[in-house]
């Protein structure tokens, strides 16, 4: 539990926060994005944790890049997610733009139109990949849509965030929340789309190992578990930008087929979720700028003998 001075510190935080979400809302989403890559380039400059952090998980994704082009790529990661923040605000939060800003190819409507026509629910797999918010464009062809979410650090900052997503005609459920296995098991039972980013090694959730740039990730399982307990599709989304700053960002989407009647459920489940995990791979390769490289990804260590043959080898469950 937070002391009193440390509520009192996360307290003035997000005034802050909320006093710079304030300042950004009045500005055009150009000028906005100029902030935030300025933003962007002071946190390269002034955090050595998160260059060191970047550092070495671009070494064990990219090996084969040279120590210039790996800070390259850890530096346009940091503009673009400071860039990501005032989008959020100038983009998401306001209703109407994202329509505009968000370009969605008739291949991708026409993979969620396809799963969301035969009723029996969608999971949406998402990852920290360009600006993963913007899938909200996706609202209308495949609602109702919620999407789980992790507490902040402060209850206002959860609010502003449930209001924006709402904005957009989608629900934020909350991890950890007694309510949300109740809203999660309506939602996919009514032919809604529940979202789950599947990206991070997250410790309190179920997960399996499974490939990951050439080692083994600790990867959510939750979006093959509930797939085939509701016949619900699973469908991977990806965003990514368009081209320089202001031109928006495109969403593809691609479906993944499982065998509900697999005799080895289990191993099913570990086969879905490889596959997720690998389109996502693939989305990140292609614009390695627009990921969270400071995430700890392979944090959570596998058994010797999984290590030992990491991608072959057969995935097992963390609990």
């Amino acid at each position: 539990m937070a002391t009193g001075w440390k509520r009192v510190r996360r307290a003035s935080r997000a005034a802050v926060v909320r006093a710079v979400v304030r300042l950004l809302s009045h500005l055009p989403v150009r000028a906005a994005l100029s902030l935030g890559a300025f933003i962007g380039e002071l946190a390269w400059l002034f955090s050595g944790a998160l260059r060191r952090d970047m550092r070495t998980n671009l070494a064990q994704a990219f090996p084969e890049r040279t120590p210039a082009e790996r800070d390259a790529i850890a530096r346009a990661s940091l503009v673009h997610l400071a860039q990501l923040g005032s989008e959020i605000i100038t983009v998401v939060g306001r209703a109407g733009r994202v329509a505009d800003y968000v370009e969605v190819a008739p291949e991708t409507l026409a993979v969620v139109r396809s799963a969301h026509q035969r009723g029996r629910g969608i999971v949406m797999v998402l990852g920290h990949i360009g600006n993963w918010e913007l899938t909200c464009r996706l609202a209308p062809e495949i609602g109702p849509v919620g999407v789980i979410a992790k507490r902040s650090w402060h209850r206002s900052l959860d609010d502003l965030a449930e209001r924006t997503r709402a904005t957009n005609a989608v629900a934020t459920l909350w991890r950890n929340d007694p309510r949300t296995s109740r809203e999660m098991l309506r939602l996919l039972k009514s032919g809604g789309t529940l979202g789950l980013l599947i990206d991070q090694d997250i410790k309190d959730v179920q997960s399996v190992f499974v490939p990951f740039f050439g080692r083994l990730a600790s990867t959510p399982r939750g979006a093959a578990d509930l797939a085939m307990r509701f016949g619900a599709a699973v469908v991977v989304v990806t965003c990514h930008r368009r081209g320089g700053p202001g031109e928006g960002h495109r969403l593809e989407a691609v479906e993944v087929p499982y065998d509900a009647a697999a005799p080895d459920p289990e191993r099913e489940v570990e086969r879905v979720t490889a596959l997720c995990a690998e389109l996502q791979e693939a989305a990140i390769r292609r614009h390695p700028s627009e990921w969270v490289w400071m995430h700890h990804r392979w944090k959570t260590r596998p058994p010797e003998a999984e290590q030992a043959g990491a991608p072959a080898g057969p995935a097992r469950r963390v609990s």
